[in-house]
């Protein structure tokens, strides 16, 4: 048998432990509510679980702004396809016609061609370091060739409806730079051997003054006595 195997006898009864009947029970004088303070008066029960003693409470401190912030949101430049047309209209971006050539009659006039960098230059767009949108706002009376980030449906169709063509700007990405350099070719990775770095010899020694001298025989060391 364990503590926890223990259990009080059937049908035995212990009493409540009654508070307030002095210090010797152990409960008497503060009952078990502290010295002073909310909890220690009568009442306290009636106090819900969140309050915090009178201080602003967390539901009220927390701020409660409606929506939020997209951290994918993609800031355009935006232009109407009206205004393209009216740039066109202009002429200033025609291309010149050729010395000596008669124009056609009766043939469609050649699509003007807009980019970013020409919005640029004539105002509509304030910078380049936003992509680029057309909006579908205005009348497109000419053929045009727009070349831009994004279109709305209702740009793409009146360009297509007046002759003209618009252009989305892809960027291809990495991987689509390794299969144009390979098409239908699994890229193989060579192992990059170590290189060992070379010892520098270290210079001969210098020779010494004995060992430049001529080797003498047996003859002369023994000199004249022999």
């Amino acid at each position: 048998m364990k503590l926890h195997d223990l259990r009080p006898a059937e049908g035995s009864h212990k009493a409540k432990t009654r508070v307030g009947r002095g210090i010797a029970a152990g409960k008497g004088k503060t009952a078990g509510r502290g010295t002073k303070g909310q909890k220690a008066r009568t009442g306290h029960g009636a106090l819900p679980a969140w309050f915090e003693g009178g201080q602003t409470p967390i539901h009220v401190r927390l701020p409660k702004l409606r929506g939020f912030k997209n951290r994918a949101r993609i800031e355009f430049e935006i232009v109407n396809v009206g205004r393209l047309s009216d740039l066109a209209e202009t002429g200033i971006l025609d291309a010149p016609e050729i010395e000596g050539k008669a124009p056609v009659k009766g043939a469609k006039p050649a699509p003007v061609t807009i980019t970013p960098d020409i919005l640029a230059v004539v105002g509509l767009v304030r910078t380049l370091n936003k992509p680029v949108k057309v909006l579908g706002h205005g009348d497109v009376t000419r053929p045009l060739f727009v070349v831009a980030d994004a279109f709305t449906k209702s740009a793409i169709a009146k360009i297509e409806a007046a002759g003209g063509t618009a252009q989305v700007l892809e960027f291809p990405t990495a991987d689509e730079w390794v299969s144009d350099e390979a098409p239908g070719a699994a890229v193989e990775e060579v192992p990059v051997k170590a290189q060992k770095t070379q010892k520098t010899q270290k210079p001969p020694k210098p020779a010494t003054p004995a060992e430049t001298l001529p080797p003498t025989s047996s003859a002369d060391e023994a000199g004249p006595e022999a």
